[in-house]
């Protein structure tokens, strides 16, 4: 059987490409759902390489005509019409894109789209080609992913199995050790949250895990113990939205966890009235990378006192006569630093969300919530002692506040590259 498949391999990727071409065709439109389900078929067989050699032919043969483009263009110019504005959209959009839709239509559709999309992004870095292929997959989903269209779920312990294995196994922020842990993460004093898509029933595409308590939470390490009881609270005053991940590779780019967490918070507050403030308990990557590579002031406005302050701090941690891999080698943790350290460590990290979020180089977590509206509310010292949080951010971690009344307001200010912050953030710099 497996020499039969190496002598049929060669014709899987001819059949692949016809059955694209038949699809994309004035054929396809009538007779699609047949025509899908044979390009699906065919893509499936192909291998790595031949994949490779598939999506070159999408990007070359299912591009806009260069001609078609220009003389729409052109005629667009003379007479910004509607008529006119319509020939050139339609001169523009890729053929390939019709062609998704079309294989769309086929049970499978919309899991091969996804499944062409994670395989493109591996390959972009070495293949820039295949941008503008990459980008047309994301524009579809971007539409058939629109939050309006997916459902939320609780996810609790009664779920099923299959389920509750996808978020143990795609959990990226605070891993789950096994089902003991994932229990105790959906007791009664803690909520899981997910999205789901029709084509999809049984896949959480994105989740978010909150606790629900009397304060504002600064360490993650009680939220995440899996031998800590069950608060028996029935009126929690605080909601912490203490970890949020992507089950889909694919859907990258696509924005679904900043609608999550609103329509999450929304939810709670109608289920639990008791509920006052709705914040996170976020890491801080890219804080000690930042650090490391020697900030660029030059690109930001930063008050004189608050230069100061940052220049002083960077000579109080000296990072010149050793690195901070050295100083976790030799043992450091937040207990042991001195007064000076801890000061310059968070005064350094205050800087850092509030001037440069906005900045290519800030914390993507950071612009996430900041983005979708949240404000910089407190700094926390020593919050994560774990490996990962000792390196990426000295253990600090940050609490995101999110009023739902001031969301919209906030979320304009940071695309002004404003971030809105305490009092207590401000002090800190």
């Amino acid at each position: 059987m497996k020499l039969l498949d190496q002598l049929n391999r060669p014709r899987y990727l001819t059949k692949a490409l016809a059955a694209a071409n038949n699809l994309a065709s004035e054929r396809g439109e009538a007779n699609g759902s047949s025509m899908a389900q044979e390009l699906i078929s065919q893509y499936q067989l192909l291998d790595e390489a031949q994949r490779g050699v598939f999506y070159t032919a999408l990007a070359e043969k299912f591009s806009p005509n260069p001609d078609s483009v220009m003389l729409a263009a052109q005629t667009y110019a003379k007479d910004p019409s509607a008529k006119s504005l319509i020939a050139l959209t339609k001169a523009t959009e890729a053929p390939r894109q019709e062609l998704f839709r079309r294989m769309n239509r086929a049970p499978g559709g919309t899991k091969v789209a996804l499944t062409m999309r994670r395989e493109l992004l591996r390959l972009l870095a070495k293949r820039p080609d295949l941008a503008a292929l990459d980008y047309d997959i994301r524009h579809l989903l971007s539409s058939w992913f629109n939050p309006g269209f997916l459902k939320m779920h609780q996810v609790d312990w009664h779920s099923p199995a299959h389920v509750l294995e996808k978020i143990i196994q795609h959990e990226a922020v605070h891993a789950i050790d096994g089902w003991d842990d994932l229990r105790r993460r959906l007791q009664p004093d803690r909520r899981c949250f997910a999205f789901f898509h029709q084509q999809l029933p049984d896949e959480p595409l994105i989740f978010v895990e909150v606790a629900l308590l009397s304060d504002i939470p600064e360490a993650i390490g009680p939220l995440v113990d899996k031998k800590s009881l069950p608060s028996t609270n029935k009126k929690p005053k605080v909601a912490v939205f203490y970890s949020i991940s992507n089950c889909e590779p694919g859907l990258r780019g696509v924005s679904l966890g900043n609608f999550l967490i609103k329509r999450v918070a929304e939810h709670l507050k109608a289920e639990l009235p008791s509920l006052s403030t709705f914040v996170t308990l976020s890491p801080i990557p890219g804080f000690i990378d930042w650090l490391t590579r020697g900030p660029q002031l030059n690109q930001i406005d930063l008050p004189l006192t608050t230069r100061t302050r940052f220049e002083h701090a960077l000579e109080a941690l000296n990072l010149v006569n050793k690195t901070w891999v050295q100083r976790l080698s030799d043992g450091w943790t937040p207990e042991k630093s001195s007064a000076n350290e801890r000061e310059a460590l968070t005064s350094l990290c205050a800087v850092y969300l509030i001037y440069f979020a906005t900045q290519r180089e800030g914390s993507p977590v950071a612009k996430f919530h900041l983005g979708n509206g949240a404000e910089l509310h407190r700094l926390n010292w020593a919050a994560d002692l774990s490996k990962k949080g000792l390196r990426e951010s000295a253990g600090l971690m940050v609490n995101y506040l999110y009023d739902l009344d001031a969301v919209e307001e906030n979320h304009g200010h940071f695309a002004q590259g404003q971030v809105i912050h305490t009092r207590s953030v401000k002090k800190l710099i």
